[in-house]
């Protein structure tokens, strides 16, 4: 009689460096014939695991959350064996065991070796650049390095992850050529310092030729950038976005504040002059470019002044896209050894609401302006009798997108990019 594979379940949480890891893991599991399964509540599976998150507090909070969740299966023996891995289990390995002697194992980052050895798998090293996505198909996430050089006071990612190592342009150019052989037409390229790209292993910064790389291959057609450090991003980035048609005119750039004594206390290693100067730069260089920043309100030492410039530089620049981060006071962090938090819980909340309802009337206008222009939209999927796509200058899931009521043609298929007239607007989204 032929026993049904074993089910492996892998819960991802946090950002979308975690997320290429868990596509990756998925595939070596499938390898082993295992069956495989991604973000199910159901337990639908024996074997759980958990790629965990530990950068801020209600990262580790959610992490932690279904942790538990799925501790209570095992003990009402709904599942039969739980894992942890990923940044949390990096950063407090001790502790969790402790507190949850439910789990069975948990590893830090880097550990498929170990995963596999204890679940008595084979690792197909000549399979590491293939995943299963759990995108739609027609994007992913491509991780072009890990861990990160910078000294910044707020981040806890050094300590877990450790030193920049950027990856080869052939193994990317490999990776990409697999994705795009699968049917992906839009790559998201991320790394902890996109700007960083290069310097550990060529000596110097590499990716705009790497972009000008991917870009030659024949079914990519969009190229996105997130994630780019502000201090020394390359010239020659400005150009090649300028000129090349795939690489979409969106650049994700976290300044984080734009006080200079903030920025010092942040070691930031920029200047406000500095930022202002990038900034007109891009735009001088590529009007149409579509910047997304996140800034941090609340960080020990922002005093009211340091907040009201922060409000003129959100109001000077009209980000199209900006996030808001209240201050976590993270252990093993430069500010967490060196500063009180000494921002009031209270001011920390008013400041993110202030600048969030400053933003909303900014990206409403910057909405209202694109009426009766085209552009070209991706379509990512189909809502009842709606198509939901996005620009080149909306990333998914994390920016706006356009909702296409009054479909010009019968069928529009999801994947493929039209040109589109918008109509109308809402708040975040753009209406065609």
């Amino acid at each position: 009689m032929s026993h049904s594979p074993v089910k492996v379940n892998i819960i991802t949480l946090g950002c979308y460096k975690n997320l290429v890891d868990s596509e990756q893991l998925l595939n070596q599991i499938k390898l082993n014939n295992f069956s495989i399964v991604h973000n199910s509540y159901n337990f639908d599976a024996e074997i759980v695991i958990i790629n965990t998150c530990g950068f801020i507090l209600d990262a580790k909070k959610e992490s932690i959350d279904s942790i538990l969740f799925f501790a209570d299966a095992k003990k009402q023996n709904k599942i039969s064996k739980l894992i942890v891995i990923g940044c949390l289990s990096q950063r407090y390995k001790n502790q969790l065991e402790k507190e949850i002697p439910e789990v069975d194992k948990f590893f830090g980052v880097d550990s498929i070796n170990e995963l596999f050895e204890y679940l008595n798998l084979h690792v197909f090293n000549n399979k590491l650049s293939e995943r299963i996505i759990t995108t739609p198909s027609h994007y992913a996430y491509l991780k072009i390095a890990e861990g990160c050089n910078r000294k910044c006071s707020f981040c806890a990612i050094p300590t877990i992850k450790g030193k920049h190592k950027s990856k080869s342009i052939e193994e990317i150019i490999t990776e990409a050529q697999i994705l795009a052989s699968n049917g992906v037409k839009e790559l998201i390229l991320i790394s902890q310092d996109l700007t960083y790209y290069g310097i550990d292993n060529y000596n110097e910064q590499k990716l705009p030729l790497l972009v000008q790389k991917l870009s030659e291959i024949k079914d990519i057609e969009w190229i996105r950038l997130q994630y780019l450090f502000p201090k020394n991003l390359p010239e020659a980035l400005i150009q090649v976005i300028k000129h090349n048609k795939k690489i979409c005119k969106y650049l994700d750039i976290p300044f984080q504040h734009i006080s200079d004594n903030v920025l010092k206390l942040m070691r930031r290693n920029i200047t406000q002059k500095q930022t202002y100067k990038l900034i007109e730069k891009i735009r001088n260089s590529i009007p149409d470019i579509a910047l997304r920043t996140s800034l941090i309100v609340g960080h020990p030492g922002e005093t009211k002044k340091d907040f009201i410039e922060l409000i003129n530089f959100v109001k000077d620049i009209k980000f199209d896209r900006l996030g808001v981060f209240i201050y976590s006071h993270e252990d093993g962090t430069y500010s967490f050894k060196n500063y009180n938090d000494n921002v009031k819980k209270k001011v920390k909340e008013e400041r993110y609401h202030e600048i969030m309802q400053l933003q909303q009337s900014i990206a409403e206008q910057i909405n209202k302006n694109r009426i009766g222009h085209e552009y070209n939209i991706i379509i990512d999927e189909k809502l009842n009798d709606n198509y939901i796509g996005r620009t080149e200058f909306d990333s998914p899931e994390i920016d706006g997108n356009v909702i296409i009521k009054n479909c010009p043609t019968k069928k529009l298929l999801i994947g493929n990019i039209y040109k589109l007239k918008i109509t109308d607007y809402s708040l975040y989204d753009l209406i065609v």
